[in-house]
């Protein structure tokens, strides 16, 4: 009996390990450029720290809370408001999760499109002259074909996702390496100084600051999925607050030190007098530059470009089908959804469901064929995301907060703290600040912009209320 416990114990995992599962996870370097662009580049850091500390550290021990406390809960956040908060809650929170998806699938393949055009070609000039319907059509063929694949059920996508992220996320860090290395391995090539005085450190707290924080959020959200590993730790009351120190000391790291890698290439006066342009191909443009610095040309950004491309179309079939997945394959969805949207193909895709993304998804597509060119629609989509997708995460505070205040009904061999009040604190804090980034992240200066910021969002929450109402009406005319 012994023997095999220890045998069991030895399996188990090593905080260092889960820690890098989650930077992983959590990380790209897509969320330093976007960081280094939205808030004129070095004086991100102190918004960085800030949402490290304030934000991202106790986010990250209530979801490792919460993932020990239901350690054998397989649907994730719905499955937290479902013990902690009722079933009607728990399809709530299942809806808005596939509904932020919507806006999800619809940047991939632009996004998709977009990586393929700097693969083939190096840089996007050709795909962006062309007008803003052409390049919206293209999307949407792309976004129909991969809906068809999804209903088609193609599992070796998932292995796919998996080897482009990889491959990607290996290539971010290279970046921040090798750009520190460019200087000594050709000096005289043209680098920018780094002035690290508090002007250069410090942000400006003016209306654009503040409606770009929802980018920040983003990009620190979704170490919820880390959540069933917490039980495989080894002691996990002490090491797994190790596991999200040691992650975010990481991803503050990778923040702070790419920030100054991308301070050496390019000049935020530059970056805002050509705003939309480095939103939508910063990336590229950062590994473009570093090929150059190392006489390869653009190997390093085709390398990038091709990963990408593979990693956003098979994104795009899995951000389809495991959101839609989880939401009508839930118990809470035969007492809401109607049955129609329940029904299986012969290849056990949700058909009628994915019908209703070809709707939503598709539909945003053609309307942002009324922008003015692709790399308005990028930036639109970035930021239509960064205010659409953090707002998942309000359910995990949500729940955090009720689990608390029924901590006597659970048991769990974790806890973030056993102070009452600082775990409601940090529960209502972090619930607070995500909904705040995001109401300010509607507001934009662009008027097609700003109306499928607050379309977008009414849309989903509205049809998020009309389903259980129909499945109502459904069950009375068959009783």
């Amino acid at each position: 009996m012994v023997e095999a416990q220890q045998k069991k114990q030895a399996k188990k995992m090593l905080w260092i390990t889960l820690a890098m599962m989650a930077f992983s996870t959590v990380w790209g370097f897509g969320n330093v450029v976007n960081g280094y662009v939205y808030f004129d580049g070095t004086k991100i850091i102190f918004s960085w720290a800030l949402m490290f500390l304030l934000y991202f550290i106790p986010y990250a021990l209530m979801v490792g809370e919460l993932g020990a406390t239901f350690k054998d809960s397989e649907g994730g956040v719905s499955s937290w408001v479902n013990e902690t908060m009722g079933v009607k809650w728990a399809y709530y929170a299942g809806w808005t999760y596939w509904a932020c998806h919507v806006v999800y699938i619809s940047s991939k393949g632009t996004g998709g499109l977009r990586a393929m055009s700097w693969g083939i070609a190096g840089n996007t000039q050709w795909y962006d002259s062309l007008p803003t319907v052409t390049t919206q059509f293209a999307t949407l063929v792309i976004f129909l074909f991969f809906c068809w694949v999804t209903s088609r059920g193609v599992p070796v996508l998932k292995t796919l996702a998996t080897i482009a992220g990889t491959s990607t996320f290996i290539m971010s860090i290279l970046f921040i390496l090798m750009m520190y290395a460019a200087p000594a391995i050709n000096p005289h090539a043209s680098f920018y100084s780094i002035n690290l005085n508090w002007k250069n450190l410090l942000p400006n707290f003016n209306l654009k600051y503040l409606t770009s924080l929802s980018i920040l959020v983003f990009s620190v959200g979704g170490c919820e999925k880390i959540s069933p590993y917490v039980n495989r730790l080894k002691d996990p009351f002490r090491n797994f607050p190790k596991s999200m120190f040691a992650l975010a000391a990481m991803v503050m790291v990778s923040a702070i030190l790419g920030t100054f890698a991308l301070a050496l290439m390019f000049d935020p006066k530059v970056i805002n007098a050509h705003f939309n342009e480095y939103v939508s191909n910063g990336t590229y443009m950062a590994f473009d530059r570093l090929g150059k610095y190392y006489h390869v040309g653009g190997l390093f950004m085709k390398i990038y470009a091709w990963c990408n491309v593979i990693g956003q179309f098979s994104t795009l079939v899995l951000s389809i089908d495991a959101p839609l997945r989880m939401l009508l394959g839930s118990r809470e969805a035969k007492l809401y959804v109607p049955k129609k949207l329940l029904k299986l193909n012969k290849h056990g895709a949700y058909i009628n469901g994915i019908w209703m993304v070809v709707i939503l998804s598709g539909g945003l597509i053609v309307a942002q064929a009324l922008l003015p060119n692709a790399q308005a629609v990028m930036a639109q989509l970035v930021k239509l995301n960064s205010t659409t997708m953090p707002l998942r995460y309000l359910w995990v505070f949500a729940a955090y907060v009720a689990l608390r205040k029924h901590q006597k009904q659970f048991k769990s061999f974790y806890k973030m703290t056993k102070h009452q009040w600082l775990a409601y604190t940090a529960g209502i804090w972090c619930f607070f600040v995500t909904a705040i980034c995001c109401l300010m992240g509607i507001y934009s200066t662009d008027p097609m912009t700003l109306l499928l910021n607050i379309l977008t969002p009414i849309v989903l929450t509205a049809l998020g209320l009309i389903l259980p109402a129909i499945k109502k009406h459904e069950d009375a005319r068959i009783g």
